[in-house]
């Protein structure tokens, strides 16, 4: 029981980052400042215009992407410079490829089900 317990707690530890990434780019607004930095750094100011929001909303969002490590901020005078971090998507893609490798192999599974089907005919 014990080390179910631990087992649970330390996978639940490794996804903490995932799960912050995916929170992240859950909403709408968030991924679109992403793409708007991909175009290169930006203020967050010249980050609201875009969506019409105030300057405290576009840096609430900016706040939930830094802390998910997919924007890096920067104290450039007054200012915070926003620049986009990609390499957290990595880990997205890695734990879809888990359920890619899945799906091929019932995909391939049921192609070869159906090829059987046909030459029954």
């Amino acid at each position: 029981m014990f080390c179910d317990a631990l087992l649970l707690n330390c996978m639940v530890e490794l996804n903490a980052p995932l799960d912050d990434v995916l929170k992240a780019i859950a909403d709408p607004v968030r991924r679109g400042i992403l793409s708007r930095l991909k175009e290169g750094p930006a203020q967050i100011g010249e980050i609201a215009e875009p969506f019409d929001m105030s300057f405290a909303g576009a840096a609430k969002h900016v706040n939930v992407l830094a802390k998910a490590n997919l924007v890096k901020k920067t104290k450039v005078g007054r200012a915070q410079v926003c620049s986009l971090n990609a390499e957290p998507l990595a880990a997205i893609q890695s734990w879809l490829d888990e359920y890619s490798a899945f799906w091929n192999g019932r995909l391939d599974a049921l192609a070869l089900a159906l090829e059987e089907f046909e030459d029954g005919k």
